[in-house]
Protein backbone atom coordinates (compact mmCIF):
# COMPACT_ATOMS: atom_id res chain seq x y z
CA UNK A 1 0.00 0.00 0.00
CA UNK A 2 1.29 3.45 -0.92
CA UNK A 3 2.17 5.26 2.28
CA UNK A 4 -0.29 7.93 3.41
CA UNK A 5 0.86 9.91 6.43
CA UNK A 6 -2.63 10.45 7.83
CA UNK A 7 -3.42 6.74 7.64
CA UNK A 8 -0.17 5.99 9.45
CA UNK A 9 -1.31 8.27 12.29
CA UNK A 10 -4.73 6.60 12.35
CA UNK A 11 -3.16 3.13 12.41
CA UNK A 12 -1.13 4.20 15.42
CA UNK A 13 -4.43 4.99 17.15
CA UNK A 14 -5.67 1.46 16.43
CA UNK A 15 -2.73 0.09 18.44
CA UNK A 16 -4.09 1.50 21.71
CA UNK A 17 -5.35 -1.41 23.80
CA UNK A 18 -8.26 -0.35 25.96
CA UNK A 19 -11.64 -1.93 26.64
CA UNK A 20 -13.28 1.45 26.04
CA UNK A 21 -11.90 1.80 22.50
CA UNK A 22 -13.34 -0.10 19.54
CA UNK A 23 -11.85 0.14 16.05
CA UNK A 24 -13.73 -0.71 12.86
CA UNK A 25 -12.63 -1.03 9.24
CA UNK A 26 -15.77 0.10 7.44
CA UNK A 27 -14.62 -0.52 3.87
CA UNK A 28 -11.67 -0.23 1.52
CA UNK A 29 -10.97 2.07 -1.39
CA UNK A 30 -8.75 0.88 -4.24
CA UNK A 31 -6.57 3.36 -6.11
CA UNK A 32 -3.94 2.56 -8.74
CA UNK A 33 -3.19 -0.86 -7.28
CA UNK A 34 -3.21 0.38 -3.69
CA UNK A 35 -5.92 -0.15 -1.07
CA UNK A 36 -6.85 2.29 1.66
CA UNK A 37 -9.08 1.42 4.62
CA UNK A 38 -11.82 3.66 5.98
CA UNK A 39 -11.20 3.33 9.72
CA UNK A 40 -13.66 4.32 12.44
CA UNK A 41 -13.53 4.48 16.23
CA UNK A 42 -16.11 4.16 18.97
CA UNK A 43 -15.00 5.17 22.47
CA UNK A 44 -17.05 4.51 25.58
CA UNK A 45 -20.36 2.74 26.10
CA UNK A 46 -20.95 0.71 22.94
CA UNK A 47 -24.73 0.96 23.11
CA UNK A 48 -26.38 2.89 20.28
CA UNK A 49 -28.75 4.52 22.78
CA UNK A 50 -26.37 6.70 24.84
CA UNK A 51 -25.53 10.40 24.32
CA UNK A 52 -22.99 10.65 21.53
CA UNK A 53 -20.46 13.05 20.04
CA UNK A 54 -19.34 12.37 16.47
CA UNK A 55 -16.07 13.70 15.00
CA UNK A 56 -15.41 13.42 11.27
CA UNK A 57 -12.74 14.63 8.86
CA UNK A 58 -11.20 14.14 5.46
CA UNK A 59 -14.35 14.22 3.34
CA UNK A 60 -12.34 16.28 0.85
CA UNK A 61 -8.92 14.85 0.11
CA UNK A 62 -7.17 18.20 -0.12
CA UNK A 63 -8.33 19.28 3.34
CA UNK A 64 -5.81 17.38 5.43
CA UNK A 65 -6.04 19.76 8.37
CA UNK A 66 -9.54 18.53 9.27
CA UNK A 67 -8.30 14.97 9.65
CA UNK A 68 -5.34 16.22 11.67
CA UNK A 69 -7.57 18.07 14.14
CA UNK A 70 -9.60 14.90 14.73
CA UNK A 71 -6.49 12.70 15.01
CA UNK A 72 -4.87 15.15 17.44
CA UNK A 73 -7.94 15.14 19.66
CA UNK A 74 -8.26 11.35 19.62
CA UNK A 75 -4.56 10.89 20.38
CA UNK A 76 -4.84 13.15 23.42
CA UNK A 77 -8.05 11.43 24.52
CA UNK A 78 -6.59 7.93 24.24
CA UNK A 79 -3.54 8.88 26.29
CA UNK A 80 -5.73 10.54 28.89
CA UNK A 81 -7.76 7.36 29.28
CA UNK A 82 -4.62 5.62 30.56
CA UNK A 83 -4.56 7.71 33.75
CA UNK A 84 -7.83 9.66 34.15
CA UNK A 85 -10.24 7.49 36.13
CA UNK A 86 -12.95 10.16 36.20
CA UNK A 87 -12.91 10.29 32.41
CA UNK A 88 -13.17 6.52 32.23
CA UNK A 89 -16.17 6.65 34.54
CA UNK A 90 -17.76 9.31 32.32
CA UNK A 91 -17.47 7.06 29.28
CA UNK A 92 -19.62 4.42 30.95
CA UNK A 93 -22.62 6.60 30.15
CA UNK A 94 -21.78 8.12 26.75
CA UNK A 95 -19.51 7.72 23.76
CA UNK A 96 -17.50 9.46 21.07
CA UNK A 97 -17.56 8.04 17.54
CA UNK A 98 -15.24 9.10 14.76
CA UNK A 99 -14.07 8.58 11.20
CA UNK A 100 -10.93 10.74 11.03
CA UNK A 101 -10.41 10.19 7.28
CA UNK A 102 -13.49 9.49 5.18
CA UNK A 103 -11.80 9.91 1.79
CA UNK A 104 -8.36 8.26 1.97
CA UNK A 105 -8.27 7.61 -1.78
CA UNK A 106 -8.77 11.26 -2.61
CA UNK A 107 -6.17 12.29 -0.06
CA UNK A 108 -3.65 9.87 -1.54
CA UNK A 109 -4.21 11.47 -4.96
CA UNK A 110 -4.13 15.06 -3.61
CA UNK A 111 -7.67 15.56 -4.90
CA UNK A 112 -10.73 17.19 -3.39
CA UNK A 113 -12.92 14.45 -4.84
CA UNK A 114 -12.74 10.72 -4.29
CA UNK A 115 -10.82 8.58 -6.84
CA UNK A 116 -13.92 8.46 -9.07
CA UNK A 117 -13.96 12.24 -9.33
CA UNK A 118 -17.03 12.59 -7.10
CA UNK A 119 -17.29 15.31 -4.46
CA UNK A 120 -18.58 13.30 -1.52
CA UNK A 121 -20.27 16.35 0.01
CA UNK A 122 -22.39 16.64 -3.16
CA UNK A 123 -23.07 12.90 -3.42
CA UNK A 124 -26.18 12.31 -1.29
CA UNK A 125 -29.65 12.04 -2.88
CA UNK A 126 -30.83 15.47 -1.71
CA UNK A 127 -31.71 18.36 -4.01
CA UNK A 128 -31.35 22.07 -3.41
CA UNK A 129 -34.45 24.18 -3.93
CA UNK A 130 -32.45 27.37 -4.31
CA UNK A 131 -33.60 29.63 -7.14
CA UNK A 132 -30.04 30.93 -7.54
CA UNK A 133 -27.61 28.02 -7.16
CA UNK A 134 -23.94 28.85 -7.57
CA UNK A 135 -22.77 27.46 -10.91
CA UNK A 136 -20.76 24.26 -10.39
CA UNK A 137 -20.18 24.96 -6.67
CA UNK A 138 -23.74 23.97 -5.72
CA UNK A 139 -23.17 20.57 -7.32
CA UNK A 140 -23.54 19.34 -10.90
CA UNK A 141 -23.60 16.19 -13.03
CA UNK A 142 -21.70 17.55 -16.04
CA UNK A 143 -18.37 15.74 -15.76
CA UNK A 144 -16.09 14.13 -13.18
CA UNK A 145 -13.31 16.30 -14.63
CA UNK A 146 -14.91 19.36 -13.05
CA UNK A 147 -14.87 20.03 -9.30
CA UNK A 148 -18.04 19.63 -7.22
CA UNK A 149 -19.26 16.72 -9.39
CA UNK A 150 -22.17 14.84 -7.78
CA UNK A 151 -21.81 11.54 -9.64
CA UNK A 152 -24.08 10.03 -12.27
CA UNK A 153 -27.77 10.43 -11.59
CA UNK A 154 -29.42 7.23 -10.40
CA UNK A 155 -26.20 5.53 -9.31
CA UNK A 156 -25.73 4.42 -5.69
CA UNK A 157 -23.74 6.67 -3.41
CA UNK A 158 -19.98 6.28 -3.46
CA UNK A 159 -18.36 3.74 -1.13
CA UNK A 160 -17.11 6.47 1.20
CA UNK A 161 -20.49 8.21 1.41
CA UNK A 162 -22.33 4.97 2.12
CA UNK A 163 -19.77 3.97 4.75
CA UNK A 164 -20.40 7.25 6.59
CA UNK A 165 -24.19 6.89 6.42
CA UNK A 166 -24.12 3.28 7.59
CA UNK A 167 -21.75 4.08 10.46
CA UNK A 168 -23.97 6.91 11.68
CA UNK A 169 -27.08 4.73 11.52
CA UNK A 170 -25.34 1.95 13.45
CA UNK A 171 -23.78 4.18 16.09
CA UNK A 172 -26.29 6.83 17.14
CA UNK A 173 -29.68 6.70 15.44
CA UNK A 174 -31.17 5.43 18.72
CA UNK A 175 -29.29 7.92 20.90
CA UNK A 176 -31.35 10.41 22.92
CA UNK A 177 -29.02 13.18 21.71
CA UNK A 178 -26.13 13.33 19.26
CA UNK A 179 -23.91 16.22 18.23
CA UNK A 180 -21.61 15.72 15.25
CA UNK A 181 -18.81 17.91 13.93
CA UNK A 182 -17.39 17.57 10.41
CA UNK A 183 -14.07 19.40 9.95
CA UNK A 184 -13.39 21.25 6.68
CA UNK A 185 -11.18 24.06 5.39
CA UNK A 186 -10.85 26.25 2.31
CA UNK A 187 -13.48 28.96 2.66
CA UNK A 188 -13.26 32.45 4.11
CA UNK A 189 -11.10 34.41 6.52
CA UNK A 190 -12.96 33.28 9.66
CA UNK A 191 -13.65 29.94 11.28
CA UNK A 192 -17.32 29.26 10.73
CA UNK A 193 -19.64 26.89 12.56
CA UNK A 194 -22.38 25.87 10.16
CA UNK A 195 -25.62 24.12 11.00
CA UNK A 196 -28.19 22.77 8.48
CA UNK A 197 -29.58 23.13 6.05
CA UNK A 198 -27.14 23.31 3.13
CA UNK A 199 -29.75 22.69 0.45
CA UNK A 200 -32.42 25.21 1.42
CA UNK A 201 -33.05 28.41 3.33
CA UNK A 202 -36.13 26.83 4.91
CA UNK A 203 -35.98 26.90 8.72
CA UNK A 204 -34.00 24.07 10.32
CA UNK A 205 -36.48 21.97 12.35
CA UNK A 206 -34.22 22.01 15.42
CA UNK A 207 -33.30 25.68 15.26
CA UNK A 208 -34.47 26.15 18.87
CA UNK A 209 -31.99 23.54 20.11
CA UNK A 210 -29.24 25.07 17.96
CA UNK A 211 -29.88 28.48 19.49
CA UNK A 212 -29.86 26.97 22.98
CA UNK A 213 -26.47 25.39 22.24
CA UNK A 214 -25.13 28.65 20.84
CA UNK A 215 -26.28 30.54 23.94
CA UNK A 216 -24.52 28.02 26.18
CA UNK A 217 -21.36 28.23 24.06
CA UNK A 218 -21.38 32.03 24.22
CA UNK A 219 -21.80 31.94 28.00
CA UNK A 220 -19.24 29.19 28.57
CA UNK A 221 -16.56 30.39 26.13
CA UNK A 222 -17.40 34.10 25.75
CA UNK A 223 -14.32 34.93 23.68
CA UNK A 224 -14.56 32.10 21.16
CA UNK A 225 -13.54 32.84 17.58
CA UNK A 226 -16.40 31.20 15.67
CA UNK A 227 -18.89 32.82 13.33
CA UNK A 228 -22.05 30.73 13.76
CA UNK A 229 -24.59 30.59 10.94
CA UNK A 230 -26.71 28.27 8.80
CA UNK A 231 -24.71 26.95 5.87
CA UNK A 232 -27.11 28.42 3.32
CA UNK A 233 -25.95 31.88 4.42
CA UNK A 234 -22.73 31.16 2.51
CA UNK A 235 -24.06 29.01 -0.34
CA UNK A 236 -26.55 26.22 -0.99
CA UNK A 237 -25.65 22.81 -2.36
CA UNK A 238 -27.32 19.64 -3.54
CA UNK A 239 -26.20 16.30 -2.17
CA UNK A 240 -25.00 17.40 1.26
CA UNK A 241 -24.33 14.27 3.32
CA UNK A 242 -25.28 15.83 6.65
CA UNK A 243 -28.58 17.13 5.30
CA UNK A 244 -29.26 13.57 4.18
CA UNK A 245 -28.19 11.93 7.45
CA UNK A 246 -30.18 14.44 9.49
CA UNK A 247 -33.33 13.82 7.44
CA UNK A 248 -32.88 10.03 7.69
CA UNK A 249 -32.49 10.30 11.45
CA UNK A 250 -35.53 12.54 11.78
CA UNK A 251 -37.66 10.20 9.66
CA UNK A 252 -36.66 7.17 11.73
CA UNK A 253 -37.30 8.95 15.04
CA UNK A 254 -40.74 10.44 14.45
CA UNK A 255 -42.19 8.53 17.39
CA UNK A 256 -39.53 9.37 19.97
CA UNK A 257 -37.55 12.31 21.29
CA UNK A 258 -34.16 11.52 19.75
CA UNK A 259 -32.28 14.52 18.37
CA UNK A 260 -29.31 14.96 16.03
CA UNK A 261 -27.52 18.29 15.54
CA UNK A 262 -24.89 18.03 12.77
CA UNK A 263 -22.34 20.85 12.69
CA UNK A 264 -19.64 21.69 10.17
CA UNK A 265 -16.50 23.58 11.17
CA UNK A 266 -15.25 25.43 8.10
CA UNK A 267 -11.76 26.61 9.01
CA UNK A 268 -11.01 29.93 7.34
CA UNK A 269 -7.94 28.95 5.35
CA UNK A 270 -7.72 32.23 3.44
CA UNK A 271 -6.03 33.79 6.46
CA UNK A 272 -3.22 31.22 6.18
CA UNK A 273 -2.76 32.13 2.52
CA UNK A 274 -2.87 35.85 3.29
CA UNK A 275 -0.03 35.47 5.79
CA UNK A 276 1.98 33.13 3.54
CA UNK A 277 0.99 33.72 -0.11
CA UNK A 278 3.66 31.41 -1.51
CA UNK A 279 1.91 28.39 -0.03
CA UNK A 280 -0.70 28.49 -2.83
CA UNK A 281 2.02 26.99 -5.03
CA UNK A 282 2.29 23.90 -2.81
CA UNK A 283 0.04 20.85 -2.85
CA UNK A 284 -2.95 21.61 -0.65
CA UNK A 285 -1.56 25.03 0.21
CA UNK A 286 -4.90 26.74 -0.27
CA UNK A 287 -6.56 24.49 2.31
CA UNK A 288 -3.99 23.81 5.04
CA UNK A 289 -1.63 25.70 7.36
CA UNK A 290 1.89 25.15 6.03
CA UNK A 291 4.04 27.04 8.54
CA UNK A 292 4.65 24.86 11.60
CA UNK A 293 3.57 27.48 14.15
CA UNK A 294 0.25 28.00 12.34
CA UNK A 295 -0.28 24.25 12.17
CA UNK A 296 0.38 23.94 15.92
CA UNK A 297 -1.97 26.82 16.67
CA UNK A 298 -4.71 25.22 14.56
CA UNK A 299 -4.31 21.91 16.39
CA UNK A 300 -4.69 23.73 19.73
CA UNK A 301 -7.43 26.21 19.01
CA UNK A 302 -10.29 23.77 18.39
CA UNK A 303 -9.67 21.41 21.32
CA UNK A 304 -11.70 23.62 23.66
CA UNK A 305 -14.64 23.52 21.25
CA UNK A 306 -14.55 19.73 21.02
CA UNK A 307 -14.41 19.42 24.81
CA UNK A 308 -17.40 21.76 25.05
CA UNK A 309 -19.39 19.69 22.55
CA UNK A 310 -18.55 16.51 24.45
CA UNK A 311 -19.87 18.02 27.67
CA UNK A 312 -22.92 19.39 25.86
CA UNK A 313 -23.75 16.00 24.36
CA UNK A 314 -23.65 14.41 27.81
CA UNK A 315 -25.75 17.19 29.35
CA UNK A 316 -28.28 17.34 26.54
CA UNK A 317 -31.16 18.11 28.90
CA UNK A 318 -29.74 21.62 29.25
CA UNK A 319 -30.38 22.48 25.59
CA UNK A 320 -32.74 19.84 24.20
Amino acid sequence: MKDLHELKLIRELTHFRDDLIQCHELDRVYVEGNSYPIIAFSIGNQSDSVPTLGLFGGVHGLERVGSHVVITYLTSLFKQLSWDQELRETFKHCKIVSIPLINPGGMSLHKRSNPNGVDLMRNAPTESNSENPTFLVSGHRLSARLPWYRGEEGRPMEIESQALVNFCKDQFFNSPATITMDFHSGFGMKDRLWFPYARTSAPFPNIKQVQNLVDILDETIPHHIYQIEPQFDSYTISGDLWDYIYDLHREENKENNSILIPWTLEMGSWIWVKKNPLQIFTAGGFFNPIKSHRYDRTMRRHMLLIDFLFRASRNYQSWK
